[in-house]
């Protein structure tokens, strides 16, 4: 996405490229109805200048009598005793009243259907932009990816749409109203009086050139400052979906930082934006004020003229009414450019947006694996051959990764890649996939460049099993069922039987509809990897790439799974790519890659014979068996396996189970959508409630809200000086038409004045509580535990939605709203007290029909409010969907399901769609009614007017006066009113953030209590300790566990996948607190602990390290409140055997690591991770599988480095590669949440139980 290219904004006719012939002829109708409503105005004005000749003519004003050729003017006085002038002038008050409320009905008719069409056409519009977008995001090649964030696609996804939305739908539609009020508004002045038009329209090309200015500083502003937050919301993506890491290092302080810091641009920006706009606005209403005070004074001069020549055969100037006609048309057709300018700024930020928006989806990826374009074969053996490639990362160019790579895979081969981390290995698995293609060189399938064969095709007749593997926020079964949609529940169940799933799933209390959390965090790292493995399986590919697929396991189910792997494996071809070595023994060639070349192959014997470099790999594996124990052995361990695996499989477990599924698996999901939807509701907060997070604005706020209030005063005072003026063409030789006229000029330069201070003043204040709400919500987030985190609907999607929106629609609801509100206050107070003054009775008709007024703005609210909330309920889910999607895309992409996370995706925009096409409905006639009130009221209101005038009880101009105070008041508070959607949409985003901000949870990482231990031994105690997760509290993961280390001794705990290893681990951090029993550390329970300073002493390298999207030297400083100094940074980075890698890349310690660490190989990062554990000299070191993605190389320099790192240390290892583990002080033996056995490696071996069982099943056969 070229962001120099889209500068420009899309085009009008690329904003409507998604719109159906239904959509076209809506807008049409919608556009001809919106130019019927601004029609409405200019036509009210020509009446209003009849009416106004009858008042002038009237009782209480002048009868114009020509004697001799000169006029002679009487004054009617008041009617008593004069019926023929009364009755005449009351009857044609009466045809002028009917025809207000003609124009009244129509304006009803056509605001309906104006708001209705357009609305309805948006709505449809936006469903499709929004699936067009999605659609082509999820069909980018991977090379896209590397280089554009998910946490910045999600973004554009929410808030560029939306932008979108804004400038599509009724926005459009009133610039059409305003547009047409503006030409008929000329066209009438013309007709009426093109000299006095063109005076007034003198000033007319300056007010075009202002507005013009402004939409286009305000079209760059709203860009920029888009641009700006996407780099701000992709860190709270990162930070969000990675909350663990953020948690164990005490990142919070860091991760606030980087999060502010990329704020900063945006709130800069925004107050620019608000200086720009209050000067523009300023400078339009001085130059219309200019306008009107010449059009005074030239249309004094014209009634001057019109009296002079009554008499004359022809007539020269205008009549007073006509005088008002030119006037209100021209002033309607100038005010309706100011009117529109919000709306085009709407218009404009929508093409802003739609640019970005549009570039993602005419880019088409040069690898698509959604369409139906190149061959695909009727058969597929499965032969592999690598020609010549050369490759480079995009992202990384001048790394070389694969060099002149040759490789030849036979069908039905099984071919194992190992050598050391980074050498290229798995790039070959993502070249066999074709996310990439190669610089140079050929990869051929069956002889057929994969170039030429169909991708969907090609991976879909590939399983792959990656060393992290990713699942999706949905149950068990549905993530096994995306191997292969069309499976049944029994394939399901083969499958994960076939990838020792069963057992494990079959224990948890909702069996396969288990909802496995966002990126299956409610799963152990084995467990995830068995789920994956079986949703491989489940697709029964010809290819099986293999990429570190047991890993994750521990030796019992990796033996297990492996034969099943091995069953798999028969007939198809398959790349297996591993650093545990007994896992590749079988292969038929093993290929040794190192720095992108192959540097020997063979069988595991022939390569063994050798003694070169494979040879080196397996003897550093191999364990210290105790000879005895070895040969007694066997049969121990498969007793022990044969009596594990056998209750799973009874029969009476399995029917019931697949009756359930069938009918549940839809059910649950459903039951949690709703659970979601009314968990996530919160009390809507009390408007103080909201304005005190403003308060440390006070000073701006007070001055902008102050000159709001000054500002309001405006209208009120324009009525004063029209009524004069009436006067002024009443009594023209006897008045000062300059004075009144200069006043008119006066008033611009108070509303210039106003208008700068109150944008620059509120804009600042509101941008402040943007920039500080963000924050505070950030900081709130970190402050969660991560029960909070493990709960489905604070999914990372939702949650910087929430961010990137919510926090910037609260400024809406204080500054601007205050101000909107006060001016409006000031416009109905300074207006009622010049009605009550100038004519109480009228000021009393026109009050009565204020209730009606009220009643159709309050509709108009109420409809507009709950559209909102509704829309962002259902919004949530499918920014989950997208969120989720985006951020796992290789995986979607290697599994083939584009198509169907866009079907989900686009179910779940189905609903939305259907309640605002019924929202359009009412939205359309609450604006079609709040228009055509305000035309009745006129009407009524001047009726009365005309009989209190025929009664003699008020004086014509005063009846204007009063009449005007209210009228234009009216006006600028419709106008305020049409910026209510704001307030609701605001009203509820700042009940979810408050929510967040007052939620305080029961670990609080913020608190300052507890014990702070200065001096730190070491010693762990768990002491009978009971645990089940928050969120699936039925399950008891530990049952009475008790264990010990000593100060600087290393304890491992080793047991199948599941047992409690993690959750041990997890508890000593206090990421939870224990449910029965407790955890010491130095004798002092960890609940009684500064947290801060708990986890400050704890390291922790787990099994799938996660690094952020930073340089290499703040990943490894990472979280460390004092300044770490390069020599420690690089010191680390030895002992971790990282530091020589480093210095190769060409930025070196300053290298970015990318999103979630992506350019750097899993071993790279998994070496990161130490150097970020070892530099802060812990006492405590946590290693959960922290050798698992390494190759036996850099594994036995980094265990040699931990090995040193782990002297003085408490060190509690978790290690299913049990080569790792066997120097340890004490091994404890962990099942179903206890431990059964403990003791050294010799002493455990000659205890011939489940721990020798586990060590056997690891051994190389010789």
């Amino acid at each position: 996405m070229d962001l120099r290219q889209s500068a420009k904004g899309a085009t009008f006719g690329q904003l409507f490229r998604y719109a159906t012939a239904l959509d076209k002829f809506l807008i049409f109708i919608g556009s001809v109805f919106a130019i019927a409503v601004g029609g409405g105005w200019p036509a009210l004005s020509v009446i209003f200048g009849e009416l106004t000749d009858t008042f002038v003519s009237g009782p209480g004003g002048f009868q114009f009598v020509c004697i001799n050729g000169s006029l002679a003017i009487n004054s009617t006085g008041n009617t008593t005793g004069n019926d023929s002038i009364a009755e005449d002038f009351n009857e044609k008050m009466s045809t002028y009243a009917f025809y207000y409320l003609y124009i009244a009905g129509a304006v009803l008719v056509s605001g309906y259907l104006q708001i209705m069409c357009w609305t309805t056409a948006c709505e449809r519009q936006i469903h499709a932009i929004r699936k067009v977008y999605f659609r082509s995001i999820v069909r980018q090649e991977i090379g896209w990816f590397d280089k554009h964030q998910s946490g910045e696609l999600t973004t554009r996804l929410s808030d560029d749409i939306n932008k979108i939305k804004d400038g599509l739908g009724d926005k459009f539609s009133f610039t059409f109203q305003y547009t047409a009020q503006f030409f008929s508004g000329f066209a009438i002045g013309f007709w009426k009086s093109w000299k006095m038009t063109l005076v007034m329209m003198s000033v007319t090309p300056l007010l075009a050139v202002s507005a013009g200015v402004m939409s286009v500083f305000l079209r760059n502003y709203t860009k920029r400052e888009q641009e700006s937050y996407a780099g701000a919301g992709s860190v709270a993506e990162e930070v969000l979906s990675c909350i663990r890491t953020v948690i164990s290092f005490n990142g919070q302080r860091q991760e606030q930082l980087r999060y502010e810091n990329a704020l900063k641009e945006s709130r800069r920006l925004g107050i620019r934006k608000s200086f720009v706009q209050g000067l523009m606005i300023g400078s339009i209403m001085f130059l219309m004020f200019g306008t009107y005070a010449l059009a005074f004074w030239y249309g004094s001069e014209q009634v001057k003229d019109w009296y002079s020549s009554y008499c004359a055969a022809e007539r020269e100037g205008i009549s007073p009414g006509e005088v008002l006609t030119v006037f209100f048309c021209v002033m309607i057709g100038s005010f309706s450019i100011g009117n529109a300018a919000p709306h085009l700024g709407s218009i404009f930020g929508a093409k802003g947006a739609a640019a970005e928006v549009f570039d993602t989806i005419d880019n088409v990826p040069e690898i698509d694996g959604t369409t139906d374009k190149g061959e695909m074969p009727a058969s597929l053996s499965g032969d592999i051959d690598f020609v010549g490639v050369d490759f480079t990362y995009p992202t990384r160019e001048d790394v070389k990764v694969l060099k002149n790579f040759n490789l030849s895979i036979g069908h039905g081969q099984t071919v194992a890649l190992v050598g050391s981390s980074g050498c290229g290995k798995s790039t070959v698995v993502n070249l066999i996939q074709r996310m990439y293609d190669p610089e140079k060189g050929r990869i051929l399938l069956d002889g057929k460049d994969i170039k030429e064969l169909n991708t969907n095709w090609l991976r879909n007749n590939i399983g792959v099993v990656s060393q992290e593997p990713v699942l999706f926020g949905m149950t068990i079964a549905e993530n096994i069922k995306l191997g292969n949609t069309d499976a049944t529940i029994q394939e399901i169940e083969d499958a994960a039987k076939a990838a020792n799933a069963h057992d494990f799933i079959t224990k948890l209390p909702h069996g396969y509809r288990t909802l496995v959390g966002e990126r299956g965090a409610q799963l152990s790292g084995g467990q995830k990897q068995r789920v994956a493995i079986a949703r491989a399986l489940i697709r029964n590919p010809r290819i099986l790439l293999l990429d570190e697929a047991t890993s994750a396991l521990d030796s019992e189910s990796e033996k297990i799974v492996q034969s099943a792997l091995d069953q798999a494996r028969l007939g198809r071809t398959t790349v297996m790519v591993a650093h545990r070595l007994t896992t590749v023994q079988n292969a038929d060639i093993i290929y040794v890659v190192d720095k992108g070349e192959i540097i020997e192959y063979g069988t595991h014997s022939q390569l063994m014979q050798k003694e070169e470099f494979y040879y080196q790999l397996v003897q550093a594996q191999s364990l210290e068996p105790d000879d005895k124990a070895e040969e007694a052995n066997g049969t121990d361990s498969k007793a022990y396996k044969r009596q594990r695996s056998q209750p799973s499989t009874s029969d009476t477990k399995d029917l019931p189970l697949k009756k359930q599924l069938s009918q549940q698996i839809s059910v649950s999901e459903k039951e949690k959508e709703k659970e979601e939807v009314e968990e996530e509701e919160a009390e809507p907060p009390k408007y103080f409630r909201i304005l005190r997070e403003n308060f440390p604005e006070c000073p701006f706020l007070i001055f902008g809200v102050l000159f709001s209030a000054i500002q309001g005063s405006t209208m009120p005072l324009f009525a004063l000086f029209f009524g004069e003026m009436i006067k002024v063409f009443i009594d023209i030789n006897e008045s000062d038409n300059v004075l009144w006229s200069m006043m008119f000029l006066a008033l611009g330069g108070l509303n210039f004045i106003c208008h700068l201070f109150m944008n620059v003043n509120l804009g600042i204040a509101g941008e402040r509580m943007t920039f500080r709400l963000r924050l505070k919500v950030f900081k709130a987030y970190l402050r969660q535990d991560p029960t909070y985190f493990d709960d489905p609907k604070h999914g990372t999607g939702s949650l910087t939605t929430r961010l990137a929106t919510d926090a910037s629609l609260i400024k809406t609801a204080t500054g601007f709203r205050i101000g909107t509100i006060l001016s409006s206050i000031v416009s109905l107070v300074a207006a009622l007290v010049i009605a009550f003054y100038y004519g109480w009775k009228l000021a009393l008709v026109v009050l009565a029909g204020v209730p009606i007024l009220m009643l159709s703005s309050s509709l108009q609210i109420k409809v507009v409010m709950g559209k909102h909330k509704d829309d962002q309920n259902k919004l949530e889910d499918a920014g989950k969907v997208a969120s989720e999607t985006i951020e796992n895309i290789r995986t979607v992409q290697s599994l083939t399901r584009e198509k169907h996370f866009f079907d989900l995706y686009a179910s779940h925009l189905e609903s939305p769609l259907r309640s605002n096409l019924k929202q359009a409905q009412l939205y359309g006639f609450a604006y079609g009614f709040s228009q055509s009130v305000v035309f009745a009221m006129y009407g009524g209101a001047f009726r009365f007017g005309a009989w209190q005038v025929s009664l003699g009880e008020m004086a014509p101009e005063n009846v204007y006066k009063v009449f005007f105070a209210i009228a234009f008041t009216g006006m600028t508070i419709g106008q305020a009113s049409s910026f209510l959607p704001d307030y609701s949409k605001a009203k509820h985003a700042a009940a979810l953030i408050f929510k967040v901000l007052e939620t305080i949870p029961g670990i609080d990482i913020y608190s300052s209590r507890g014990t702070y231990m200065n001096k730190v031994e070491g010693k762990v105690v768990f002491k009978n300790v009971s645990f089940s997760y928050p969120m699936r509290s039925e399950v008891r993961v530990l049952k009475s566990l008790s264990l010990k280390a000593e100060p600087g001794q290393t304890v491992a705990l080793v047991g199948p996948s599941g047992c409690g290893k993690s959750t041990a681990i997890s508890l000593l951090q206090r990421f939870y607190d224990v449910q029965d029993g407790e955890i010491d550390v130095d004798g002092v329970d960890v609940r009684n602990l500064n947290l801060n300073r708990l986890r400050s002493f704890i390291s922790v390298v787990s099994q799938e390290p996660i690094l952020f999207d930073c340089s290499i030297r703040e990943n490894i400083s990472y979280g460390l409140d004092s300044d770490v100094g390069m020599d420690d940074v690089i010191e680390a980075a030895r002992k971790a055997n990282i530091h020589d890698f480093i210095t190769t890349l060409p930025m070196g310690y300053e290298t970015l690591v990318g999103e979630k660490g992506t350019q750097l190989s899993g071993g790279q990062k998994q070496r990161v991770a130490i150097a970020r554990a070892i530099v802060r000299n812990p006492t405590i070191l946590l290693l959960d599988e922290a050798t698992s993605a390494l190759d036996t190389e850099s594994e036995k320099q980094v265990q040699a480095a931990l090995d040193a790192a782990q002297k003085g240390r408490t060190c509690i290892v978790i290690a299913h590669r049990l080569s790792t583990i066997q120097n340890c002080d004490v091994i404890y033996v962990i099942d179903e949440g206890q431990v059964v056995e403990s003791g050294t490696h010799q002493s455990l071996l000659s205890l011939k139980g489940v721990y020798s069982a586990l060590v056997s099943a690891q051994q190389f056969t010789k």
